[in-house]
């Protein structure tokens, strides 16, 4: 047990390095854009592009604050502003499957997913879900009522109250990463030792069969929709370092979390906004099967196009 213990707080430090030394630089200067000319700029750029999608030009304030930050983040700025349940929803759509994008990107590329994939299936799926809500929903008309606010942090006076505001978020995010992938990495390491990571993969085989991914990807699934990429990115990343994990598993899997993970959390904490949930839940439940089993069909196609060729050429 000591042996246990020892070994999955070794690989939970290891691990918490490799993260922070993304996590911190990329939260510190985030951070900082928020007070310089380049969210405002940001926001101008975006703001003709919301019409399309049914939404005011100021919601690409919460929009832009959600992506290149968090969630919190992005619902702090939707209490802002004065928008419709529809308006609402449809910004909760958006931010359910782009949000956190420079760090979740990070761990993407960490796990050896490619950026383009990331990127394509972020940005694909939260204006398809947009666009797709703005054409079919025509009611949600009224003006949301919002429910309790969450603690608005004071804006910082000169750079140097800045860069304490940006060195101690980027500092948090380590210690509760610590907090976090620290026992994770203990309870996987026991998992393994004792043998109930190959009964937890050979129970989840009929589901990872769905999505045509291999059983031994299966832990990577559960942290992920558990919770979330971020802080799920440590057993991610051990799995495909040391169980064996293809990048084409790795790929599938990823894609599957970017449409749906953290899924109490990231539900859960729309509540406030005053819209319904249970649908939003569903989109991304819905989409994350359907899409994961798309790719894994054409990559099928792929090889077998592949390895007609290569038999041609023989």
């Amino acid at each position: 047990m000591f042996a246990t213990l020892k070994r999955g707080s070794i690989e939970g430090l290891k691990t918490a390095w490799k993260l922070s030394k993304f996590i911190f630089p990329i939260t510190f200067l985030v951070t900082l854009l928020q007070f310089t000319p380049v969210l405002p700029w940001l926001v101008d750029v975006i703001a003709p592009v919301m019409q399309i999608f049914g939404l005011p030009g100021e919601a690409a304030i919460p929009l832009v604050l959600g992506t290149m930050l968090n969630l919190y983040s992005g619902i702090a700025g939707i209490l802002s502003l004065e928008l419709t349940v529809k308006e609402v929803f449809t910004l909760a759509v958006m931010l359910s499957f782009a949000h956190s994008l420079f760090i979740e990107t990070a761990v993407a590329l960490r796990v050896g997913v490619k950026l383009w994939v990331v990127l394509a299936v972020r940005f694909g799926l939260a204006i398809f879900a947009a666009l797709m809500v703005n054409w079919l929903w025509n009611g949600g008309q009224e003006i949301a009522q919002y429910g309790l606010m969450p603690e608005m942090a004071t804006n910082p006076e000169g750079w140097g109250a800045i860069l304490l505001l940006a060195l101690s978020k980027a500092s948090y995010g380590i210690f509760q990463l610590v907090l976090i992938v620290l026992p994770l990495m203990i309870v996987v390491q026991f998992l393994r030792d004792y043998g109930y990571m190959t009964r937890f993969s050979n129970k989840l085989g009929p589901f990872m069969k769905i999505i045509d991914v291999k059983p031994n990807a299966s832990m990577t699934l559960v942290t992920g929709l558990v919770i979330g990429l971020a802080y799920g990115a440590g057993v991610m990343i051990q799995a495909v370092e040391e169980d064996g994990v293809s990048k084409r598993d790795a790929t599938l899997v990823f894609i599957f979390l970017v449409a749906c993970h953290a899924v109490v959390e990231d539900t859960l904490i729309f509540v406030p906004l005053g819209i319904p949930i249970l649908p939003l839940l569903l989109i991304r439940v819905v989409t994350a099967f359907v899409l994961t089993i798309l790719v894994a069909y054409l990559m099928r196609r792929a090889d077998v196009i592949k390895e007609g060729k290569g038999v041609l050429q023989q």
